[in-house]
């Protein structure tokens, strides 16, 4: 029998289902495959928006737009399922995420583009607490580490999956058609969910005005950007996408501004209307509960951390150029941030909410897991270019799925071993044999992709991460009150991402000092090379072994970050079990912070 999901100001919410839990599971796998299908998508999509090849660097902001939306809303999101509840929050990251991908799938140019991949961000990213803390809510602690495992699971199944799938449409198809399929799933997969809760209560009349206006305004951006060509070139209809402005752009064509007034009264009819398509008043109102101040800021805070180190070749710096102006505004924020929580009376994070050390421990933890882990994503890949693939992107990227291909598994072994063994001893064994993948790898030579020592190294080292991943949730889950739940699976899933960041940058650092300290003593290349072939031809064997010097440097720094995780995880995870009956500051005893909050529909 299966715990009742607790709610709002102490009422009880039905039982999830299992098979709303799997649907909410597949949800994550699939979104988490779009993570990692621009990879290979990326050089149409920049020719998509009237960029060449040659431009990759301004092409950044497809990349750190949807790391933005993934990790500087997360804790709202977080925050928002402890109040409104688990189901509605994931439809709505559901439908976030299907809108995206309908505005990447549309993009006329650059800004639109980052605009529908932000969006995408946010939805993916959102999924993720919202599903664990679904989890928490249907088992115990003592019966929940599997259910968690799958989760995490199929998260890297979808990493894994992403790039093939990517391939796969490619092979046939305009990249559109990538973001089309991540509309018709999303949209289904929210229908699906919806439809698995339950009914809801009996509406008076269905709102066909929102959903007429909806239609419209969706018909009308896709004849606004695509017009169809008869249409476009006839003298007197096509003047509706001529602009009335001269270079005003798009929206103040005549056209444009029909489809700005369609989303203006969309807007009023949701904010006015009795029992809307879209419950936006309700939404609004939790938003307020849910201190957007505060998440502002803390959302100020991460993007600063995205943008200064996400907008890099990791291969050749370790921070953008406006880095630090970056991290300037970052601290300046998070200051704002510490002085915001001391004085709210209802803090995005609640007092007392991280106290227990496994809980703070948890983020520490991940933090470091995510530091290691960027090291194979990143340089197992550029290793391979360096030697056995130095021209195929395939063959590397193939490399690479040697390591992903049991993350998962692990992830489904460390969540079963979780109900025999405390989390500490599961993620800390996880990460010791991260820790010895790594030491393996900064041992390689120019030849070692070639052997099955290799190979085995990968497969350690992604069993070591799976292992680690599913009893660091369950640490900071059974650490914190079910209130946040939600809050807490998503501060968890920012350490990680902030930690794979802050990794990529340390680590590139020490890497490139340990190249360029080789490079400093090699001789002229004009020098060598003008005094025959041989010569030079060494001069390049000699270039080649301080490229993979750079990458075993980050090899072994990595597999020093995974032994500090390991003992992080057996120190800071123990008694993990959060006091029961404790109650936050500024909550009532049935677990919400807020007592204004109600019981939803769902919606």
């Amino acid at each position: 029998m299966s715990a009742a999901q607790p709610g709002p100001v102490g009422v009880p919410r039905k039982p999830v289902s299992r098979g709303t839990l799997a649907l909410a599971t597949v949800a994550v796998g699939f979104t988490a495959a779009d993570t990692y299908v621009v990879v290979l998508a990326l050089v149409d999509m920049m020719q998509g928006v009237g960029l060449s090849p040659d431009q990759l660097q301004r092409a950044a902001p497809i990349i750190s737009g949807f790391l933005l939306g993934y990790v500087a809303i997360l804790p709202l999101i977080g925050r928002l399922a402890d109040m409104r509840g688990r189901l509605p929050v994931l439809s709505a990251c559901l439908i976030g995420f299907a809108l995206g991908s309908l505005v990447t799938g549309l993009a006329p140019d650059m800004p639109t583009l980052v605009t529908g991949r932000f969006l995408q961000g946010v939805g993916a990213g959102g999924l993720v607490p919202a599903t664990l803390a679904l989890v928490a809510d249907r088992y115990p602690p003592e019966r929940r580490g599997l259910p968690l495992g799958l989760v995490s699971g199929a998260q890297e199944t979808g990493a894994l999956l992403g790039p093939l799938l990517g391939a796969a449409v490619l092979a046939v198809a305009d990249w559109r058609v990538i973001f089309a399929l991540n509309l018709v799933v999303g949209l289904g997969l929210a229908v699906l969910l919806r439809w698995s809760a339950g009914p809801v209560r009996d509406r008076r009349r269905p709102d066909r005005l929102s959903a007429v206006l909806l239609v419209l305004l969706t018909a009308g951006v896709v004849v606004l950007w695509y017009p169809p060509g008869p249409l476009y070139s006839d003298l007197t209809v096509g003047l509706l996408w001529v602009p009335l402005v001269p270079g005003g752009g798009d929206w103040v064509t005549p056209l444009g501004l029909v489809v700005l007034a369609l989303a203006v009264g969309l807007v009023v009819r949701l904010r006015t209307a009795a029992d809307p398509l879209l419950d936006v008043r309700g939404w609004a109102a939790s938003l307020r509960q849910a201190d957007v101040s505060g998440a502002l800021l803390l959302a100020a805070a991460l993007g600063a951390v995205v943008l200064a180190f996400s907008t890099t070749d990791p291969k050749l710096e370790a921070m953008s150029a406006r880095g630090w102006w970056f991290l300037a505004l970052g601290a300046a924020a998070l200051a704002g941030l510490v002085f915001h929580l001391r004085r709210s009376p209802a803090p995005l994070v609640p007092r007392g909410a991280l106290r227990h050390r496994a809980a703070w421990g948890s983020l520490v933890v991940s933090l470091l897991i995510g530091g290691a882990l960027i090291a194979a994503l990143v340089d197992v890949p550029i290793f391979a270019r360096t030697t056995i693939y130095p021209d195929s992107q395939l063959g590397a990227a193939l490399v690479l799925v040697r390591f992903l291909v049991t993350v998962p598994v692990g992830a489904v072994v460390g969540g079963w071993l979780v109900h025999r063994l405390a989390p500490g001893p599961v993620a800390a064994t996880g990460m010791v044999l991260a820790a010895l993948s790594f030491v393996a790898m900064a041992r390689w030579d120019a030849g070692a992709l070639e052997s099955w020592a290799s190979t085995a190294a990968l497969l350690v080292g992604g069993l070591g991460f799976g292992l680690a991943v599913a009893p660091v949730t369950a640490a900071v889950l059974d650490a914190t009150p079910a209130a946040v739940h939600g809050l807490a699976a998503s501060l968890a899933v920012v350490a990680r991402s902030v930690g794979m960041l802050l990794g990529a940058s340390g680590l590139t650092t020490l890497g490139l000092r340990r190249y360029y300290a080789l490079q400093a003593d090699l001789p002229d290349p004009a020098t060598v090379c003008a005094d025959g072939t041989a010569r030079c031809d060494a001069w390049t064997d000699l270039l080649r072994e301080a490229a993979l010097s750079q990458e075993r440097t980050v090899f072994a720094g990595a597999a020093v970050l995974a032994l500090l995780a390991a003992v992080g995880a057996l120190v800071l995870l123990r008694g993990t079990r959060a006091p029961a009956g404790s109650v936050l500051v500024g909550s009532t005893p049935g677990g919400d912070s807020h007592p204004s909050a109600s019981p939803t529909d769902g919606r």
